[in-house]
């Protein structure tokens, strides 16, 4: 019912009723996905109002927001989307108003196969730009619940919506990522530290606090393992936690693949021993490792880790060709960002340039590379960076998986991803920031900087990537569906 002609009384009227109420919308159409009706009132008290009750099962449609706006105003909310430090905006991330404020429902915990076809409970949704940027239509007016979502990282807020205008939140605060559990949802990561770089460093500049870095026992959102021990001149990784952080010994890498609990994580991440690690690749760990990807598990590979890839007795090994003895090449070394026929790409080139990693649009420097990669299977791997003139490389590639078997087969339906990087970032391992992880220093002491490098803030691309839900590599990023 078109509203706008009705005289000046009724119209401050029917307003006032719209703040007081806080009325919600029309479900969002995204593309061609039909508006859904509406899961509930989205009052701030949760409490239920007379036309509620009178309701089949409680619920009714939502009136336009809009209805009542003069001159085709409308309600939206923009704002940027933040990492859980609050420094560096976030591409892809899903921001929307749900149904229903109050307690969103929990991820199933574990491994699982999150696909960006999988439709969000809500009233309007958008998805952020390579800025961070993004701007909600049709959000109910009031106290409303809003959701940012990258994956299984999710927080909510409560925000207050002024009806017919455009609501910008400001506050960093209001649209990071959780740094702890207190504040909202984070996936559950493994990550097993390595002499030769100190990812676990990484993690903590891009906002995780310290209170979430546990032993597996601990009930922290990552938990720390040791890789390899005693087979490279007694060279290996941080393996203790500072007295500060309760100074409890970290367990072996096998541990996580020995007792059977690889499958409660949603992320394994390993960072570089240095060397090749045959006792814990072992071809059953492999293989364990293979179908948690399969199963939609997320893994992020650092340079001597392909061996994980090298060693698969399954189709992910024709992913990629590596070479035994890789190349040591000069630093910095200028890298081109895949743009061709690659949305992705496109998008992870602008954010570049948009964080200062970049002066140049599509191009990065990089530090301490390797060239480990001989060549990429076109249908089952996917450059990011790469450098086709001497010394050449792929030096970031992802895998959707699982792949294809044959070489001429179309990729499979994705459920997970893996992440492999021929670079370093720290110290230990050549790279262009300070930070280190080594047997004689507990962690979080090797993490001796808080300044992401260019080439880490890369990486925090990559790893926000790796998290979010998945979908055909070459395409475009969509909206989506509500429910």
């Amino acid at each position: 019912m078109n509203l706008r002609p009705v005289l000046p009384v009724a119209f401050s009227c029917a307003l006032a009723l719209l703040v007081a109420a806080a009325c919600s919308g029309l479900a969002v159409s995204l593309g061609d996905q039909p508006a859904a009706a509406s899961g509930g009132p989205g009052l701030a008290s949760g409490g239920t109002t007379d036309a509620e009750a009178g309701s089949p099962g409680g619920l009714m449609p939502d009136p336009d927001p809009n209805a009542v706006c003069p001159d085709g105003k409308k309600t939206s909310v923009s704002g940027t989307v933040y990492d859980p430090a609050g420094q560096w905006p976030l591409y892809n991330a899903v921001v929307y108003v749900p149904r229903v404020n109050g307690e969103l429902p929990a991820f199933r915990p574990g491994v699982a196969c999150e696909k960006c076809t999988e439709p969000v409970p809500a009233r309007a949704v958008a998805l952020s730009g390579p800025d961070g940027k993004f701007v909600l239509e049709d959000v109910p007016a009031g106290n409303v619940d809003l959701v940012v979502q990258v994956g299984k990282w999710r927080r909510k807020q409560t925000i207050s919506v002024v009806p017919c205008q455009d609501n910008p939140l400001t506050d960093e605060n209001l649209t990071r990522l959780p740094r702890t559990r207190l504040e909202g949802d984070i996936p559950k990561i493994a990550l097993s530290t390595g002499h030769s770089d100190a990812l676990e460093c990484l993690l903590r500049k891009i906002g995780i606090d310290d209170s979430e870095f546990t032993t597996d026992a601990g009930g922290g959102r990552v938990s720390m393992f040791v890789g390899c021990q005693g087979d490279d001149g007694g060279n290996f990784g941080a393996n203790e936690f500072a007295e500060r952080l309760g100074g409890q010994p970290f367990p072996s890498t096998n541990q996580l693949f020995d007792s059977g609990s690889l499958s409660q994580y949603d992320m394994v991440i390993f960072s570089c021993e240095g060397h090749k690690c045959d006792t814990i690749q072992t071809p059953e760990n492999v293989a364990q490792l293979v179908d948690f990807a399969n199963r939609g598990g997320r893994v992020f590979l650092d340079h001597n880790h392909y061996n994980w890839l090298n060693h698969a007795d399954a189709p992910i090994e024709r992913a990629a060709q590596f070479s035994s003895s890789p190349n040591d090449i000069q630093s910095p070394l200028s890298t081109r960002i895949n743009t061709t026929k690659f949305p992705k790409g496109e998008a992870f080139a602008q954010w570049l340039l948009n964080v200062n990693a970049s002066s140049t649009l599509g191009v990065l420097d990089i530090y301490a590379a390797k060239t480990s990669v001989q060549s990429l299977s076109s249908n089952r791997a996917q450059p990011w960076i790469y450098r086709d003139d001497d010394p050449k490389g792929d030096f970031y590639f992802t895998i959707s998986t699982p792949v294809a078997v044959n070489d001429d087969d179309p990729p499979p339906e994705a459920c997970g991803r893996v992440v492999f990087t021929d670079l370093h970032v720290s110290k230990s391992g050549g790279g262009d920031a300070m930070d280190f992880s080594d047997q004689e220093t507990p962690f979080p002491d090797g993490c001796t900087s808080s300044v992401l490098t260019p080439q880490e803030k890369a990486l925090e691309f990559m790893l926000f990537d790796l998290s979010s839900c998945v979908q055909q590599e070459t395409s475009v990023p969509t909206t989506p569906p509500v429910k």
